[in-house]
């Protein structure tokens, strides 16, 4: 393992919706839980810091926090934008439709790594809405963080805390903050969340996950998977090993 896989062993996970409308938000949706149950399988910890759904149970975006051995190096090369090829059960006429999520991946550092200065940040409340009831609407719980010096911003809302809230937006401020530090760092490897997701058009693609023709194409490697629907239930195994060996 090389020491960069060692020195991380919490990820931050962003899974976006990208083109596509309410058929992106549902496989954005598809894409976490596919994540989520891959590292259950590890015994890794899996907390969700922030959310945003559509009405019919489809993700606007998602942050999540996963930590474990060798959490990193499975799921560094992750990120990109995914691609999906189906017929949406929203779909009348049987029309194969493709729609896209983009997937960022950030190394969280150590509370040693990134110094969060206060006098640097601008923190905002306000009532958070979605998930939750009403409880979580009748608290200022939620929080926007803004970092003054490099324009970041992060919200958070998922927790019933506003101290756990702020805790887990400065959680994943720091881990973009260490990014910026990367790419200062080394210009060419361009590892930048900007980079990771691009635009989230259709022709961006890292990976396409086919569901008529049951194949999950990487097409960083050229190869495809198949069986398609253990793939989106988490045995992802094969996949991410495989791209791993490829990409050193």
């Amino acid at each position: 393992m090389s020491e960069e896989n060692q020195k991380y062993n919490a990820v931050i996970m962003e899974i976006r919706a990208g083109v596509g409308g309410e058929e992106a938000a549902l496989f954005a949706s598809d894409l976490a839980r596919m994540y989520t149950r891959y590292a259950q399988t590890k015994g890794w910890k899996v907390n969700v810091l922030d959310e945003s759904k559509t009405e019919i149970g489809g993700i606007k975006d998602m942050t999540l926090e996963i930590s474990g051995d060798d959490v990193y190096s499975k799921f560094k090369n992750e990120a990109g934008v995914h691609r999906v090829q189906r017929i949406p059960s929203t779909e009348k006429q049987g029309r194969i439709h493709t729609s896209t999520a983009t997937i960022a991946v950030l190394a969280k550092p150590s509370a040693t790594q990134i110094n969060i200065r206060p006098q640097d940040i601008r923190s905002e409340y306000y009532k958070a809405s979605g998930a939750g009831g009403q409880y979580v609407n009748k608290r200022m719980s939620a929080i926007r963080i803004i970092h003054i010096p490099t324009g970041e911003v992060v919200t958070c809302q998922t927790e019933r805390s506003l101290q756990q809230n702020k805790e887990s937006a400065l959680s994943v401020l720091a881990a973009r903050l260490l990014n910026r530090q990367k790419e200062e760092l080394d210009k060419q490897m361009g590892g930048a969340r900007k980079a990771q997701i691009g635009t989230a058009m259709r022709e961006e693609k890292m990976r396409t996950y086919n569901f008529p023709q049951d194949r999950v194409t990487d097409h960083r490697i050229g190869k495809n998977f198949h069986d398609i629907e253990s793939i989106m239930d988490g045995k992802i195994d094969k996949m991410i090993d495989k791209v791993s060996e490829e990409l050193k």
